[in-house]
C-alpha cells in the first residue's frame, strides 16, 4: 500500500443523506395527504387506502379495528385496546392484525398543523402470497401475538408509503402500480420488527388462527348468550388455554370483548335508529336495563341518554 493514502469512510455521508431523504419524504407525505384531504374527515381515494384529517384534538372515539397498517404524517395518536395503550407519531407505524373494539384519541392537532394520517387495509390472502413468494413461510422466532403494536418507521417503508400516496394524484398509473407498492409494503412489514406477528396471523393451524375464529364468532353473535366453555370446546382448546390466548391477542377477556361490541352497537342503535336505552340494551343482549346503563356508563363515561344527547349536540 502506498504511504500517505487515507481511506475515508462513506458511512457518515450515507447516514446524512438517508436522514435528509427521510425528512424530505415526511414533508412530502404531509403535503400530499393535506392536498388529498383539504377538510377534516376521512376518505378512501384508492381502494384500501384510507386518509384521515383532524384540525383539533378529539375526545375518545370508540370503534372496531380492521387488519391494517397505519402511518401518521403529522401529529400523534393514542390507541387503547383492553388494558393496553399504544401511542405513535410520524416516526412510528401501527400494525393491526385483527378486528377488535378499540378506543382512539388524537393527541396533537390544530388548524395550522392538522393531524394527518393514512391506513392501508391488510388482506390475509395477500400477506400469505407475499410470504410464500419471499420465502417467509414460517416464523423465525417466538413473537408476541398481540393484535396491535407500534414500531419505528424505517426509511424504506416510509419511501414506499410516499409512493403509494403519490398515486392519489396519478389515477392513470394507480391500477397498475398500487398492487405492486402494496406488495412491497407487506414485504417490508414481514422483514421488519413485526414480521413474525404478521406471519402468525396469516398462518393456519396455530392458536392465533383459532382465536381469530373466536373473535369472528363473538362479533357475529354478540347479542347471544354464549358460553365460553362451548366456544373453547369448538376450538379444541381448554377453557384456561382459550382465555389465556384470547387475552394474549386482544388484551381483554372474551367477556370484556363481547361487552364492548354490545355497547358500541347499542350506541349506534340509539344514534342511528333513534332507539331508547331500554330497547337498544335489549337488542344487543341485555335483559336488565339497569345492568345495561351501568355497563354503558362504565365504557363511555355517561349514562346512555345523556351520552347520546351530547353526541347529537356535538354533531349538530
Amino acid at each position: 500500500m502506498s504511504e500517505g493514502v487515507t481511506t475515508v469512510s462513506t458511512e457518515p455521508q450515507y447516514a446524512v443523506r438517508e436522514a435528509q431523504q427521510a425528512r424530505a419524504n415526511r414533508d412530502e407525505l404531509v403535503a400530499r395527504v393535506a392536498r388529498a384531504l383539504p377538510r377534516d374527515g376521512r376518505a378512501e381515494p384508492l381502494e384500501g387506502l384510507g386518509l384521515h384529517r383532524e384540525s383539533s384534538t378529539k375526545e375518545l372515539v370508540h370503534s372496531v379495528s380492521v387488519p391494517s397498517f397505519a402511518v401518521i404524517a403529522q401529529g400523534s395518536k393514542r390507541v387503547f385496546v383492553g388494558d393496553d395503550c399504544h401511542q405513535y407519531d410520524p416516526m412510528h407505524y401501527l400494525l393491526v392484525t385483527s378486528k377488535l373494539p378499540i378506543i382512539t384519541c388524537v393527541l396533537e392537532a390544530s388548524p395550522e398543523q392538522p393531524y394527518l394520517s393514512l391506513s392501508m387495509r391488510l388482506d390475509p390472502t395477500l400477506v400469505r402470497s407475499v410470504m410464500v413468494e419471499a420465502g417467509h413461510v414460517s416464523a423465525q422466532r417466538q413473537a408476541s401475538v398481540r393484535a396491535i403494536d407500534v414500531s419505528p418507521l424505517d426509511t424504506g417503508l416510509l419511501d414506499a408509503v410516499v409512493r403509494l400516496v403519490k398515486l392519489v394524484d396519478a389515477p392513470g398509473e394507480a391500477p397498475f402500480l398500487r398492487p405492486l407498492i402494496t406488495r412491497e409494503i407487506v414485504y417490508r412489514l414481514l422483514k421488519g420488527q413485526q414480521g413474525d406477528r404478521l406471519r402468525h396471523i396469516a398462518l393456519q393451524g396455530d392458536h392465533t388462527q383459532r382465536i381469530a375464529r373466536a373473535i369472528e364468532r363473538l362479533r357475529k353473535d354478540f347479542d347471544q348468550s354464549l358460553r365460553m366453555e362451548d366456544i373453547a370446546e369448538e376450538l379444541g382448546m381448554s377453557v384456561s388455554s382459550f382465555y389465556h390466548h384470547f387475552k394474549a391477542v386482544t388484551a381483554m377477556s372474551p367477556l370484556q370483548f363481547q361487552k364492548q361490541i354490545r355497547l358500541q352497537e347499542a350506541r349506534r342503535l340509539m344514534l342511528g335508529e333513534g332507539l331508547n336505552a331500554a330497547s337498544a340494551g335489549y337488542r344487543v343482549g341485555y335483559n336488565d336495563a339497569s345492568h345495561f346503563s351501568r355497563d354503558y356508563k362504565g365504557l363511555f363515561g355517561l349514562p346512555p341518554l345523556t351520552d347520546v344527547e351530547r353526541l347529537r349536540e356535538a354533531a349538530g
